[in-house]
Parts: structure tokens; C-alpha cells; sequence
């Protein structure tokens, strides 16, 4: 969602703040702006509607010099996309702000500051927090307290940047519910939404936690917890090279992370198989023992993670025998719930920031969960700091707001997750009766075969990935027959009816194509009223014990001159006619399946939306991270 830059150096800031912006496009908005103190004292603001290469060109006709600033990329939520709704905020030429988030009592707020003679000149909640950082200063409070007594009256989701003309020598930030980083320099500082907008300038980053506020000065830093108490944050260097957010050779950032994808799983499996399967050590200190005690799972996510903690349940119930519950965090957080005993909590987020699963994980905590497991791929993010276990998908930056390489690492981290449950729970694998008691160190020569095999098969998966992406050209033909259709239907039967969801998902997410998936047993429950000849259905057809009852819900189609594109396995005995187009996915394991045909529907939404010209990175109307409800 919107981004976040601020500086304050002793060089000038817009160049800094401009490249922040671009690096943060990917998380998705409508407008874009910058203010910056001037060396004579104004503040210069320029604000545009639109992507920041138009906000450079402003800024090209109207440079803004000066060594303090801050910037910010714009995702409607309060008042329409426009540049009188663009941030930053001013008050009265004096202050101004950028905050991400909602403020949910700013209703009751604007009445107050109206009838206390502020003009509004935006339709936005954040206008309220700089009016009331404005009176404060004016009572006669520094930058600092100005801010800390403004927070103390704000209801909801905010990260904030504030500047003020009477105070050129800092920068002051605060957070609650809404992510926000500090950039450490030589004499100078930053502060961001996301470490990738201050890669050029730092590697040192210090993660502001929930209450915090921070006064940043060029030659030191100062942080205030909720409670007002100095203290001290950790300070940690990242990892992630600075040109790791290009697109190389790639047309898009999303056709890159879509190939990048043998690599990044490689990446997650790396240093957590032994000879004896998956290390429970590589989810945190007593994984093991945690496991072992496990009786029941709950997963809770969002989108795409949604769609991998359901492949997931099929996973655990078959493999472990442990019953698996699927939410979708914004529901979990507004029900009340029954916690069996023993329960391990699991969250699914790319981000770590996604507010809706945060919310989830912080009521699970008071909820009665036997322990808390992170699946993500920012380690510094809050779900990893605010959980007891975490494995990290190690997917690297993906910049396309369509989630694919974070998807299919979910994947192979939830298919480590249950491969260990199964290991510590073994008489969930077959229904002999000498089998050893959870946890038991004794592993039967049967275990011991079924284990090496399943490690062998994640070993394989990089490979077996790169020959699915083979079908790229094959893809990109079958891709022509979708641009004229206004909907599409997906199938999938088993493991494979999440990742039909998340095939639909891909291609009304880029193409604008409305796109639905359906358990393919449930056509005769109402979908088979849509079966026309335009009406392309899409079916995903491992060669699993499914198989046959796939093959008889087809046949419905077929029957009402539907038109089938099957993506089905090497072995499966499916004939092309007219009205049927099959695509030959690599013949693989059943454990595997879902993984392997995740990559073809990608490529599929993909192609279809490069066809129709849509933005196929940023497309219209969403986010890449949601850090707000």
C-alpha cells in the first residue's frame, strides 16, 4: 500500500526521496508527493496525480533544494485519487506530514478542528493529524511532544513522517499498526515503509516497534517507547543488494519472479533437509518438542497465502492426521473462536505486515494457542518479531503486486511444516499398529524409506520447475484465445481445487478478466448454468485418485459446448478435439502436484494480460502489501 521516505543529511534530499518513491511503486498507488524545507526557511511541496515519473518531471520544472524532507506514494482510502488528496499535508504553511494507515476517529477530530477555525482542503483522514500536530506547536510543545501528544489521541493504523519549519534540524516518525524503518547513514538518517525505498543509500536499518516515536537528527537518533521511556532499538544490516528490485532481461518484474522460481525454492529448502528429512530445528528453539505435543493446526492468511494454507490442510490431514483449520484473517478477527487443545496457530504473509493477519496472530496470542508459527519472507518484519516459531520462505524482493515466487515458497515451507508433523506424529502415515509414540527417536525401515523419498522429491523440485517453464511459449500461444473473453471458470478437484483458486485469482488480478473457481464436483450445483461457448474453463488435472471423477465432471462441460483447456499431466489419458485443448505438464509425485501446477496458470495469467495491454505489475486498483483493513 502507500509508501513512505523521509531524510535528513547534510546533502540535498529530493533525489533521495524521488528514488525511495520509485522503489516503493510496486506496493501499488494513485498519487505521489514530496515536501522538503528550503535553505530559506518555506517548505517546498510538490504534489501529482498519477505514477512518480510524473512527480520527477515536476520536480525537473521545479526543483526543491534542501537537506530535510519527506515523500510519500499515495493508495486511496479516504477521498478519491487526486492531488488535493495527495500527501504530504500542511498546516498553515508550517508543518507537514506523511502517514499510512487509517485514522478512525478522524470524523470527530475534523469536526472539533473546523469549529476550532482549520481549514480542510482534502478529503482525507490525515489531514486531521497534522491540524493537530499544528495546534500543539503553536501551544507551545516542541516537534517531539507536539507529535507524541497528537498520537495519544489518534484512534487506528498510522506511520507517520513529520517535519516543521521551526525545527530544520530533525525529523520526527512514529508508528502503531503500520510498518516503518529507520535508515542509518554517516550523519544522516531516513526513515521508510520498506528497507527496499533506502537500499542506494544504507544497509543498517533499525525497525521502529508498535508505540514507538523516533526523533531523527543528523547526528543522532533518539527513540521514545509507547510507555515514553528512552530506549534502544537493534540495529541490523540487510542482506538485500541494492539492484535486486531490477527487472534485468525480464518485460516485467512478474514474468521475472515467475522464472526466478526454481532458484527461490532452492533457496528455501537450503540447510533444512538432512538424510533423515526436514530439520525441526530450521523453525526455532523447541520446534520439535512443539511439534510433537501438537493436536490440531489453524492457518490463517490472506489472498494468495489463503490459497496456500488450504493446499496445506489437504497436506496435514492426509500426511499427519492432525485436524487442520484454513481462515481468512479478516473473518478470524471479527468471530469468536474454540481453541482445541494443543493448537498451533500458523500465519501466511509475504509482508509480515499484512494488517488482518497481524490482527489474527495478536488475538491468538490471548486465545489460548498452544504456540505460533510465521511462514514469511521478511525476516524483519513484525510477524516474525511477534511470533514464538518462523520460517522464512527466503523468496527474496518480489516487486509484482501478483504474488508467484511468495506463493509457491508458501508452498514448499507448508510441505516442510507437514513433513515434520508427520515425522513426530508417524502413526498418522498407515494404520499398523506397532508404530513408535509421537516423538519416538525409533524410525522403521518403512519410515525410513517413505522419508528419503519425500526428501529426494523436494531435492528435485528446482529442477522438475524448470522443465514446467518450458511451457512458457506453449503457454503464451494458448494465451491468444483468452484476450476476448470477459469471464473464465477454473477447476480442480482435491489439492489441486486451491490452486484452480489461485489460477482465477492470477488472471482477474492482472487481466481484468472475471474469473471464478469451483470445486470441479460442484458444476451440477449451479456453474454448469454458465457453460457456453465463451466461457473458457480451465481444469488442472494431476494424475491422482481424483482422476476419473475429473474426467466425468468434463464431460458435463463438453456436453453443454463448453470449452475445456486442460493443463494435465504427462500420463493422464486425456484426448484433444474440438473443444478440448490440452497442455502436458511434466509427469511428477502427488505430493508435489500442486507446486508443479501453480507455474502453468501463472504463466497463463501472465500472457493473457500482456496481450490486453493491461499494467501487468501495478494492476489497477490494488496493493502489494495491505497494511491496512
Amino acid at each position: 500500500m502507500c509508501g513512505i521516505v523521509g531524510a535528513i543529511a547534510h546533502r540535498p534530499v529530493s533525489p533521495i526521496l524521488l528514488e525511495g518513491l520509485r522503489r516503493l511503486e510496486y506496493r501499488g498507488y494513485d498519487s505521489a508527493g514530496l515536501a522538503v524545507i528550503q535553505p530559506d526557511g518555506p517548505i517546498g511541496r510538490l504534489r501529482t496525480l498519477g505514477k512518480v515519473s510524473t512527480l520527477s518531471a515536476a520536480l525537473e520544472e521545479q526543483p526543491l533544494a534542501g537537506t530535510l524532507g519527506i515523500a510519500h506514494t499515495r493508495w486511496a482510502t479516504h477521498g478519491e485519487p487526486s492531488t488535493q488528496n495527495a500527501h504530504p499535508h500542511m498546516a498553515r504553511e508550517r508543518c507537514a506530514l506523511v502517514h499510512n494507515g487509517i485514522i478512525e476517529n478522524h470524523e470527530v477530530l475534523r469536526r472539533e478542528q473546523t469549529a476550532a477555525g482549520h481549514r480542510f482542503t482534502s478529503q482525507t483522514d490525515t489531514e486531521v493529524v497534522v491540524h493537530a500536530i499544528y495546534d500543539q506547536l503553536e501551544a507551545g510543545q516542541d516537534l517531539t511532544e507536539a507529535v507524541r501528544e497528537t498520537i495519544a489521541r489518534l484512534d487506528g493504523a498510522y506511520a507517520l513522517g513529520v517535519i516543521d519549519t521551526h525545527y530544520p534540524d530533525r525529523l520526527v516518525a512514529a508508528r502503531q499498526g503500520s510498518p516503518l524503518v529507520i535508515g542509518v547513514g554517516f550523519q544522516e538518517y531516513f526513515i521508510a515503509s520498506d528497507v527496499f525505498a533506502l537500499l542506494p543509500v544504507t544497509n543498517r536499518f533499525i525497525f521502529l516497534e508498535e508505540g514507538d516515536i523516533a526523533e531523527l537528527r543528523r547526528d543522532r537518533l533518539s527513540i521514545w517507547n509507547a510507555q515514553g521511556e528512552q530506549v534502544e532499538r537493534p540495529l541490523r544490516e540487510s542482506s538485500v543488494a541494492a539492484d535486486s528490485a531490477e527487472r534485468g532481461q525480464y518485460r516485467h518484474f512478474m514474468q521475472k519472479e515467475i522464472f526466478e522460481q526454481p532458484r527461490a525454492i532452492a533457496d528455501t529448502l537450503e540447510g533444512r533437509l538432512s538424510s533423515e528429512g526436514v530439520l525441526p530445528e530450521a523453525f526455532g528453539v523447541d520446534a520439535e518438542q512443539i511439534f510433537t505435543e501438537a493436536r490440531a493446526v489453524t492457518i490463517v492468511a490472506c489472498g494468495t497465502s489463503y490459497h496456500a494454507g488450504l493446499v496445506a490442510r489437504y497436506w496435514i490431514e492426509s500426511l499427519v492426521g492432525l485436524p487442520c483449520n484454513v481462515e481468512v484473517a479478516s473473518e478470524y478477527r471479527y468471530r469468536k473462536h474454540v481453541v482445541p487443545p494443543g493448537s498451533l496457530f500458523v500465519t501466511i504473509s509475504q509482508s509480515g505486515e499484512t494488517a488482518d493477519t497481524l490482527a489474527a496472530l495478536r488475538i491468538a496470542k490471548q486465545s489460548g494457542y498452544a504456540t505460533t508459527l510465521a511462514i514469511c519472507n521478511v525476516p524483519e518484519s513484525s510477524l516474525v518479531r511477534e511470533s514464538d516459531l518462523v520460517l522464512l520462505t527466503r523468496a527474496g524482493p518480489e516487486i509484482g503486486v501478483a504474488s508467484t515466487k511468495a506463493f509457491s515458497t508458501q508452498l514448499v515451507a507448508l510441505l516442510l511444516l507437514t513433513l515434520t508433523l508427520a515425522r513426530l506424529h508417524p502413526a498418522a502415515q498407515d494404520d499398523q499398529a506397532d508404530q513408535p509414540s509421537p516423538g519416538d527417536d525409533a524410525m522403521r525401515p518403512d519410515e525410513q524409506a517413505r522419508t528419503a523419498q519425500q526428501t529426494e522429491l523436494l531435492r528435485s523440485l528446482p529442477a522438475q520447475l524448470e522443465r514446467v517453464l518450458a511451457l512458457d511459449d506453449q503457454v503464451a500461444a494458448l494465451a491468444e484465445q483468452f484476450v476476448e473473453k470477459h469471464h473464465c471458470l477454473f477447476l480442480g478437484r482435491g489439492e489441486a481445487y486451491p490452486i484452480a483458486m489461485e489460477g482465477a485469482l492470477k488472471l482477474k488480478e492482472i487481466s481484468y478478466i472475471h474469473a471464478e473457481a469451483y470445486p470441479a464436483g460442484e458444476l451440477k450445483h449451479g456453474p454448469l448454468a454458465l457453460i457456453d461457448e465463451d466461457m473458457p474453463v480451465v481444469v488442472v488435472a494431476p494424475n491422482n485418485a481424483l482422476l476419473e471423477k475429473l474426467k466425468s465432471n468434463l464431460e458435463e462441460v463438453r456436453a453443454r459446448g463448453g470449452q475445456l483447456f486442460v493443463f494435465a499431466d504427462d500420463q493422464v489419458a486425456f484426448e484433444q478435439g474440438p473443444g478440448v485443448t490440452i497442455i502436458r505438464v511434466p509427469e511428477t509425485d502427488d505430493l508435489i502436484d500442486p507446486l508443479i501446477f501453480t507455474i502453468p496458470l501463472q504463466l497463463l495469467a501472465y500472457h493473457v494480460a500482456v496481450l490486453k495491454g493491461t499494467d501487468v505489475d501495478q494492476p489497477r486498483n490494488l496493493a502489494k502489501s495491505v497494511t491496512v483493513e
